[in-house]
């Protein structure tokens, strides 16, 4: 298929740009604490060995797109036993969590930017023999050289915004030229699978998949952390607000400071989702005048709040309640993954903007392992109705956890999929 006059053009940008975005996101990753020759990785450089045997590449934006792929890498791994993974990322947080759980056989590279040198150099030493992308980074160097290496290529939890979607729309060439590059496009749910195909999508080539983030097994833990803060806790009540945002910390603290008049030994753990807020949300606890600890001051849970200002250590806060709120969803952000949360053996509370996991959200409901909640006064009634029914609570409990059960079920299926589809077979 030949390359259209926009994708033509946007090479050639790309050549020009390629120096200044270099600068900024190694930049980027320095300030994170990322070594300069990992930060060179982003240009194609490799700084692990490209070892002998089949080699499967997933590419994967961000931390929920990095993370929900490792089961599967995983299963993959059970399958063919010869082959070895490459998970690639752009940020320093999803390297962090990535190794912290990184499957066998399995290295993560930063991924090269969508330029003709980075990706040349990265292609050269990495030579995939299939590549699988994750949601919406689509990046259309990346798609078209890695087809033109000979590599098997898929597209699974294929998701598009409604902006990417208008996007594609006025390039329909574009969209045919790059959809045209995947052996198999798996998307989360019917309704993506027919966007898909109006993005002009190869429609042999397009079916309904699954939510990965479903797969992703129980968040880790750690028995040290987990015994100092239940000794600090004295067997308090406990809930847990996590993943939050902006304008989301004052609902959230709102709502504890009214469950406290009724139970006036309850605790909250309050967990945001990006960790370099602490000091922003630590003001706003200070505000409301109720004392509180800070995990990175070394602090053990106590007072009437706790903010876990740190990462990589959500498992344990789920483990220490029966009650989280997931943020994101109380500004229109699309919520978070509410799978973790039922796999810590915990119940699920959420906002209403939960476009991100909305037939997820609606199966839970219906199974009730998750409760929707519209505002502070809404999210302290749902807690307090919680805390006073114990029978409730356990219901709830035991329905999120036979839920997490039923859907990690499914991943052999997929896992077989794929490496049929990629000529894969051991």
């Amino acid at each position: 298929m030949r390359a259209p006059p926009s994708y033509r053009l946007y090479v050639a940008l790309s050549v020009l740009l390629v120096p200044f975005v270099a600068r900024a996101t190694t930049n980027k990753l320095r300030r994170a604490g990322v070594s300069v020759p990992r930060c060179h990785e982003r240009l194609g450089h490799a700084t692990q060995e490209r070892r002998a045997g089949a080699l499967v590449w997933f590419h994967a934006a961000s931390v929920g797109e990095s993370l929900s792929v490792l089961a599967l890498i995983t299963r993959m791994g059970v399958a063919l036993p010869q082959a070895r993974f490459l998970i690639t990322s752009g940020t320093a947080t999803s390297a962090t969590l990535v190794a912290q759980r990184m499957p066998p056989r399995t290295v993560h590279q930063f991924a090269p930017l969508d330029a003709p040198g980075p990706l040349k150099r990265f292609l050269r030493h990495w030579r995939p023999d299939a590549a699988i992308f994750v949601e919406s980074e689509l990046w259309p160097q990346m798609l078209r050289r890695t087809h033109a290496s000979g590599a098997a290529m898929a597209l699974v939890n294929a998701r598009l915004s409604e902006r990417s979607v208008r996007a594609w729309e006025k390039r329909p060439k574009l969209a045919r030229y790059l959809f045209d590059v995947f052996d198999l496009i798996l998307t989360q749910n019917d309704a993506m699978a027919q966007t898909m195909l109006r993005m002009h999508a190869p429609a042999p080539r397009v079916a309904r998949g699954q939510n990965l983030k479903s797969f992703a097994g129980p968040l880790p833990t750690d028995d040290d952390t987990l015994f100092e803060a239940r000794a600090a806790l004295l067997n308090r009540p406990v809930w847990i607000a996590a993943s939050t945002h902006p304008g989301e910390e004052e609902i959230v603290l709102s709502a504890h400071a009214a469950l406290r008049k009724e139970f006036a030994d309850l605790h909250l753990i309050l967990v945001p989702r990006h960790p370099e807020r602490g000091g922003e949300v630590a003001r706003l606890i200070a505000d409301t005048g109720m004392p509180f600890t800070r995990r990175t001051r070394g602090d053990a849970p106590g007072g009437a709040v706790y903010l876990a200002d740190t990462l990589g250590e959500l498992g344990n806060w789920f483990a220490l309640g029966d009650i989280v709120f997931l943020g994101g969803s109380l500004r229109p952000i699309g919520g978070h993954n509410p799978f973790e949360v039922a796999q810590s053996g915990a119940m699920v509370l959420s906002g209403n903007h939960v476009f991100n996991f909305a037939e997820t959200f609606a199966a839970m409901e219906q199974a009730g392992a998750a409760r929707l909640v519209a505002d502070s006064a809404d999210l302290a009634q749902r807690v307090a109705d919680l805390l006073a029914d114990d029978a409730a609570r356990d219901r709830a409990i035991r329905a999120a956890h036979s839920f997490a059960r039923a859907e990690t079920g499914k991943l052999d299926s997929i896992a077989a999929r794929l490496i049929s589809a990629l000529r894969l077979d051991p």
